[in-house]
């Protein structure tokens, strides 16, 4: 357990070379404690995933190409037959971990295609290691590459306006949701560190409190003005013009533009658009899907437990250790859609690495062309 002051930079990693620890930053103890976790293997890296030990699609990206690295150490001793198709349903399994993020499909597939034809164990090993660090390493560029593009859209309202520029955001899509910078968060660590006052309103993000739990400690941890809000608060915020714009994450988002987010983002969506706010979702492009159209038809939306709504957990306020409570009556049950998706009329733009664009086929297609013939992200 460490301070908040020292923190790791990444969410996840590895110690040393090929060999090293795959370490990760167990987000269920924050905002109160900075934990440490190491993963052990292939499965165990499912369940950290699983059980929302890491969250947010980049990361959960990262944490799978990680896996498959540990995956490959876990059949070096297997014979050549054996280990092939040990290392598939490792894979496999790790995919199945959580449906609706799809970095985490993309991760594994980018680099089961990279193992193809190897049956080296060490040189298994060896890309493995290399394809995970880049996946990690890719995603760091792309988050701060986004954060570049977002900045324009910040200086240009603080530029008109000459006062603090409020931003609001939903659930987490920062540095914790990803490898470092975050993508919604990465405008606003950017205008932090060009020098443009920013006020960020962070909704709490029901069921798990993922905003008020992670969004409001990284960014309060970053010296940035937050004002968490309950979720239901958001609309009347809008409605009142203290918003001057919505920037949120997605966890999959389709070739037409719709965006599949933390469920919650479409009531955002919808009152931003009604009080003419712009509404953006930022995502590096490991997070298109180019082979879904329709969001609402083809997105699969995964469904979570009851406890997560019947139950509340939190550290009294005299300290003390965290504890769950209920919150309705017993034998309640619960409905817990994790994920609602923004169709694509209601998105202003979306922030790739690669730039702004509108939420349409076309321009996501001039923007990355190259997932629109079907190639390699």
């Amino acid at each position: 357990m460490m301070s908040a002051v020292d923190a790791p930079d990444r969410t996840v990693w590895i110690d040393g070379d090929a060999d090293g620890t795959v370490e990760v930053i167990d987000q269920r103890y924050l905002p109160f404690d900075v934990v440490v976790r190491p993963v052990r293997d292939a499965e165990d890296m499912h369940d950290v995933i699983a059980d929302m030990v890491v969250r947010g699609a980049g990361c959960i990206g990262a944490c799978a190409g990680y896996g498959v690295l540990l995956a490959t150490r876990q059949v070096a001793d297997l014979p050549t037959d054996q280990a092939g198709v040990e290392l598939r349903r490792l894979a496999d399994h790790l995919m199945a971990a959580r449906p609706t993020a799809v970095n985490l499909a993309w991760a594994v597939r980018r680099q089961l295609a990279a193992l193809e034809g190897i049956d080296d164990p060490a040189e298994r090993i060896a890309i493995a290691h290399r394809e995970a660090e880049a996946i990690a390493d890719e995603d760091v560029a792309a988050c701060a590459a986004i954060g570049e593009h977002g900045l324009a859209l910040v200086r240009e309202v603080h530029e008109r306006t000459g006062r603090p520029v409020n931003v609001m955001t939903h659930c987490n899509a920062g540095w914790l949701a990803f490898v470092e910078h975050g993508s919604a968060t990465a405008p606003m660590y950017a205008a932090h560190a060009a020098g443009i006052p920013i006020r960020v309103f962070v909704s709490e993000t029901r069921p798990r409190g993922q905003g008020a739990r992670l969004t409001a400690w990284e960014l309060d941890r970053a010296g940035i003005d937050v004002s968490l809000i309950v979720d239901n608060a958001a609309g009347h915020l809008l409605q009142h013009g203290e918003v001057d714009m919505v920037i949120v994450g997605s966890d999959r988002t389709t070739r037409h533009g719709d965006v599949a987010n933390k469920i919650g983002t479409y009531l955002k969506a919808v009152a931003a658009r009604d009080n003419d706010v712009p509404f953006y979702a930022a995502m590096p492009s490991s997070t298109l899907d180019f082979s879904i159209g329709d969001g609402l038809a083809g997105v699969p939306i995964e469904e979570r437990g009851a406890d997560e709504v019947t139950l509340v957990s939190g550290r009294p306020s005299d300290g003390g250790e965290e504890t769950a409570v209920r919150i309705c009556p017993e034998g309640v049950g619960a409905t817990n859609p994790g994920f609602d998706v923004t169709p694509a009329r209601l998105v202003t733009g979306i922030i790739t690495e690669r730039g702004i664009c509108e939420a349409s086929e076309a321009a996501l297609t001039a923007l990355h062309p190259e997932l629109a013939s079907g190639g390699d992200r």
